[in-house]
């Protein structure tokens, strides 16, 4: 992408944001430098390298620097959050472009975007208030205490985004991290926890109070999980990691699957939900886990819904090119009514390469493949990853629930909704009783990306957090005083 674009993107990015540096900060950081100035992922990193060759050697890290961090005043946590911040607006291009090189997935322009997100919009130390009561009985203070050493492991799919929200909401709460990447996404991980490190440094925090293992593997993981020197785990990924967190003694705030599902019903403004759900579920080529996947619409508006969605980048697929694209994107051949397994060939790339597969020829202009399915059909009880998007048609908005239900596999993670009947959205949020639910905007609105509120790339539906924050990774603590200090 030219650099001219590059900058254009930033810019509307930060004004859509709404972009300011927090409160509190004591000194100025340094100023931006210019793109052409920004330094690449290959930088040197400046306070040595806080990378260790094994679970034991990190953890040992990040324990004594959490133990540094419990001698200076929480105030350093502002600064070491605001640089944090700044470092990661600083290099949101270098590292999104070495996540797409690497990974193979998704948009570079998305994850510039997704970088900057994060970057400007994960809660910090703003977030910690200390809560008091008095009363006859004396005084009360409810304070939020860190839990100490936190293993987190990081997802291919947004590993820079997952690395920047965590490590601002967890050093926020004053805790280190050990993180443990996949496997194939450990450079731009790892150079995202080298940058933070740089950055709590440069702030006047200890070293090491974020750190990585350098080859993370699957048997790091696991040794991650039962470390007794880690005090709380905190995993994206796959059911089975989820699982495996779960399953290991320790509390466990986990970001499962999702399998997003919208309802349109007739009440909807069409050319407002055909515009969004592109948006939405081509975002990054679909590999966020709140991206649409599924769309049941009223039957008496799908036609001028499909008509709005290929008017905004989506191209529609006839019954035998889906056919064609479902025997190349499953590996398996899965039955009526029941999910499939993904070809990770096919996993985020562009909506023209599986036009290609299927001999359409087209540009990377085109942002969705439509393909209207029976309501059995494999996809839509798949999360496909990949900028696929089945649509299915319903009786009504009660049957557009009712099928969503099943289709979303009860993972209560994120639903959208384009009506302007109250009652069926009221409905649509009680059935679903999702961590996320979007009226009447894209999926991503739900992560603070043109809707209001913060935004986290950890989104812990499994274990009940939601979408989370410093509070997600401290311990609530109580003091109090007997009988005393009523000043009134």
């Amino acid at each position: 992408m030219e650099e001219s674009k590059i900058q254009s993107v930033i810019d509307r990015v930060m004004s859509e944001l709404g972009h300011r540096e927090p409160a509190g900060r004591a000194g100025p950081l340094p100023p931006r430098r210019p793109v052409a100035e920004r330094p690449g992922p290959s930088a040197t990193p400046k306070h040595g390298d806080n990378l260790f060759p094994d679970v034991d050697s990190a953890v040992a890290a990040a324990r004594k620097a959490y133990r540094d961090l419990q001698g200076l005043p929480v105030s350093l946590r502002e600064q070491m959050i605001a640089h944090i911040r700044r470092t990661m607006r600083e290099n949101a291009q270098p590292l999104a472009h070495e996540a797409w090189q690497e990974t193979g997935m998704g948009r570079y322009e998305d994850k510039v975007e997704k970088v900057l997100l994060n970057a400007n919009k994960a809660p910090g130390v703003e977030f910690l208030d200390t809560g008091a009561w008095s009363g006859d009985g004396g005084l009360t203070v409810v304070e939020f205490a860190p839990y100490g050493v936190i293993g987190s492991i990081i997802p291919s799919t947004n590993p820079v985004s997952t690395v920047t929200c965590n490590s601002i909401s967890m050093v926020s709460a004053g805790n280190a991290v050990v993180f443990n990447a996949h496997p194939g996404a450990k450079a731009c991980s790892n150079r995202t926890v080298q940058l933070v490190n740089d950055a709590i440094v440069e702030a006047g925090g200890p070293p090491n109070l974020v750190c990585a293992v350098a080859e993370p593997t699957i048997d790091t993981a696991g040794a991650l999980m039962g470390h007794k020197g880690v005090n709380l785990l905190t995993v994206t990924g796959g059911i089975g990691v989820v699982r495996a967190a779960i399953s290991s003694g320790k509390r466990a705030v986990c970001a499962g699957p999702g399998i997003p599902p919208v309802v349109v019903d007739e009440t909807a403004d069409i050319a407002q939900a055909g515009r969004d759900i592109v948006r939405g579920a081509s975002f990054d080529n679909n590999i966020i886990c709140t991206d649409e996947k599924e769309v049941f619409a009223v039957a008496s508006i799908a036609d001028d819904l499909k008509r709005a969605m290929c008017a905004n980048g989506a191209v529609e697929i006839d019954a035998r090119q889906i056919a064609a694209l479902r025997r190349s994107i499953f590996t398996d051949r899965p039955e009526a009514g029941r999910h499939g397994t993904m070809n990770k060939k096919f996993i985020g790339k562009n909506a023209a390469v599986l036009l290609k597969e299927i001999g359409i020829e087209a540009g990377d202009e085109v942002r969705l493949v439509l393909a209207e399915v029976e309501q059995d059909d494999p996809l839509i009880f798949s999360e496909q990853m990949m900028p696929i998007l089945p649509l299915t048609r319903v009786r009504d908005a009660y049957e557009g629930i009712e099928r969503e239900k099943a289709a979303e596999h009860g993972f209560r993670h994120t639903a959208t909704m384009h009506s302007k009947h109250l009652d069926h959205l009221r409905r649509m949020a009680r059935v679903m009783d999702c961590s996320i639910f979007v009226k009447n905007g894209v999926s991503y609105d739900g992560l603070g990306y043109g809707g209001e509120g913060f935004c986290s790339f950890t989104i812990a539906s499994p274990t009940g957090e939601g979408i989370t924050n410093p509070i997600s990774f401290s311990r609530i603590r109580r003091c109090v005083l007997k009988d005393s200090f009523r000043i009134v």
